[in-house]
This record gives C-alpha cells, sequence and structure tokens, in this order.
C-alpha cells in the first residue's frame, strides 16, 4: 500500500530507556516505510519542539520510552504542536507512568494491586520499611530499570539505593512481592489479546530479560484455564479504560498460584507506550491475533489524534 501520510518517527531521548527506544523506533520506522509511508526518523533531544516543526509531520508516532516520552511531556508538547500522535495522551500517559497514582486509580476502579507505601530512597536505605519479602520500584521508570526484590532473610535493602549515581527519583514504591507467575495481556482499540506467560531466565523479568535475546521465554497463549484468562483480560480492559488509555496497552501481573500462597491476581502496570523491539511482548500477541508487525504499527498511525 501507498499513503501519503508523512510519519515521524519519535526514539532514543535522553531516559535511562534510551537504547530500547531506539531499537523499537527503528523497527516501527522500517515497518512503516515497508507499508508506504513517509518516515523521518527524529532522535528526540531537548529541542524536540524545533525537530517536529523543522520536518512538520503529519502524524508523530511516539517510540519513546521512560521519562518525559512516555510519562505526558512529549504528549503536551505534541498537543501545544497541535501535532497527532499514536498512544496515550497526557493524562492517561501521566497517571500511568507514576506507579503510585495508577494503583489509586486502580483500587479506584476495584482492581486487584498489591500492598505499598512511597518513601524517600534514604529511608529505604537505612532499613526494611515494610517485612521482607518485598520489592523496591522507581516512581516513574519502566522496563524494570531500577527494580530491587528483597527476599526473606535479606538482612538489609539493596546497597544500589545509597549508590551516589542513583538518578531515578527521590522516592521509590516499595510494594509486596508476589510469587508465583508472570503474565501479561494487551489491549488495541476495543480488542483484548491472549495473555502471554513469561519466564526469565534471571532473578525476575528484569531489565535484561526483557530486551537481551535469550533473556526470558514467552509462552502464547497462556498455559491457563479459560476462567484466569477471562479474568486477566477482564482486568486489562479494565484498567486501560480507568486510566483512560488510547491506542495500544499493556498490562502485567502476578500470579501466585504456589503451594502457600492464595491464589491471588495482582494487577501490577499499565504500559502506555509497550516496547516494539524483536523481544518485545505485544508484536507477539498483535501476530497471534492475526495482525502482522507492520499491521500493527500501521493501525497505530491510523488511530493517531490530538486530544487523547
Amino acid at each position: 500500500m501507498t499513503t501519503e501520510k508523512h510519519v515521524a518517527v519519535l526514539k532514543g531521548g535522553w531516559s535511562a530507556e534510551r537504547e530500547v527506544s531506539l531499537v523499537s523506533g527503528k523497527g516501527c520506522a522500517d515497518a512503516l516505510r515497508r507499508y508506504g509511508y513517509r518516515v523521518s526518523e527524529i532522535d528526540a533531544g531537548r529541542d524536540l519542539a524545533d525537530q517536529i516543526l523543522r520536518v512538520k509531520p503529519d502524524v508523530c508516532f511516539n517510540a519513546l520510552h521512560g521519562q518525559w516520552g512516555e510519562d505526558g511531556c512529549v504528549q503536551g508538547l505534541l498537543e501545544v504542536l497541535g501535532v497527532p500522535y499514536t498512544h496515550s495522551g497526557v493524562l492517561p500517559s501521566a497517571l500511568a507512568m507514576h506507579k503510585e497514582r495508577a494503583k489509586a486509580v486502580f483500587r479506584g476502579a476495584g482492581l486487584p494491586v498489591a500492598e505499598s507505601l512511597v518513601v524517600p530512597r534514604e529511608q529505604a536505605a537505612l532499613g526494611h520499611v515494610m517485612a521482607p519479602p518485598y520489592v523496591v520500584k522507581p516512581l516513574n521508570q519502566g522496563s524494570s530499570v531500577g527494580v530491587f526484590i528483597v527476599r526473606e532473610g535479606d538482612n538489609r535493602p539493596p546497597a544500589e539505593l545509597t549508590s551516589p549515581e542513583w538518578d531515578l527519583g527521590y522516592e521509590v514504591m516499595i510494594e509486596r512481592f508476589v510469587a508465583g507467575r508472570e503474565l501479561t495481556c494487551a489491549v488495541m482499540g476495543k480488542e483484548v489479546f491472549e495473555v502471554t506467560e513469561i519466564i526469565a531466565n534471571t532473578a525476575f523479568y528484569d531489565y535484561e530479560a526483557k530486551y537481551q535475546e535469550g533473556g526470558s521465554r514467552h509462552i502464547l497463549p497462556a498455559p491457563i484455564d479459560e476462567e484466569l484468562k477471562q479474568e486477566v483480560q477482564r482486568i486489562t480492559l479494565a484498567a486501560h479504560k480507568a486510566l483512560g488509555c488510547r491506542g495500544v496497552t499493556r498490562s502485567d501481573f502476578r500470579y501466585d498460584d504456589t503451594k502457600s500462597g492464595k491464589g491471588e491476581l495482582i494487577l501490577l502496570e499499565v504500559n502506555t507506550q509497550p516496547g516494539m523491539t524483536p523481544t518485545s511482548l505485544v508484536p507477539e500477541l498483535a501476530n497471534l491475533a492475526g495482525y502482522s508487525y507492520v499491521d500493527l504499527v500501521s493501525w497505530m498511525v491510523e488511530d493517531a489524534s490530538c486530544g487523547r
């Protein structure tokens, strides 16, 4: 297919997830060219407004990940410039990226989340503020950047919290660790995809497991019963709607099927701009539903708008 639409793919940026964004952006740009779009690739800098105005695109495909690109900042800029863009708008992006604010929305919608509290990093580093096992998470990062699991028997919190090189925010979330299996599901518009089970080859589904070849195995559809699958799908769509998301999102879960567990299903977070790398989950789920990678990214472009 050939189209006259000019798409600027925003990638890179300056967050901790820059390298992943570059890979996502390149894949999306290549796919859009194959579909017939005119494509300009922009390695986003702090002069992004000038970069976009020079290119003069019809649509911006936002392939940025992490702070500034995924948290409502770039979305606000695109609203000011009046350039239609992909994925969710300013408010849902900001809410989803702030883990504790997102949880407040999920609780209000009656969705299951794990107990947590937010404390200054220095306080979290001094000693256990929650009985182990628990998880330490930066409030505004994605791709498991800066995430640590504190196990039962660990004498103290992770030493990384005291590092002078820490640049992941003043506060951290301390969240009850949920044992069991890692599940994920995605929404594209009004369509809910199948469920994937993720088996990490590292301690947990961290940055390395997400993006390095062989870092994890994705089993899709997940080997779970129909009732659990439908519940994951229901919560995925409900979380997407509760935040006011648009376009494509992915929701991550823990399912505790351990012998000592309660069989609980816990919603961890909603990703408003899921990875689009060769090892990413959403392209796999879309493919299972009959959408090629090119179909997926072209759908996002045609869905783009302002006022999202």
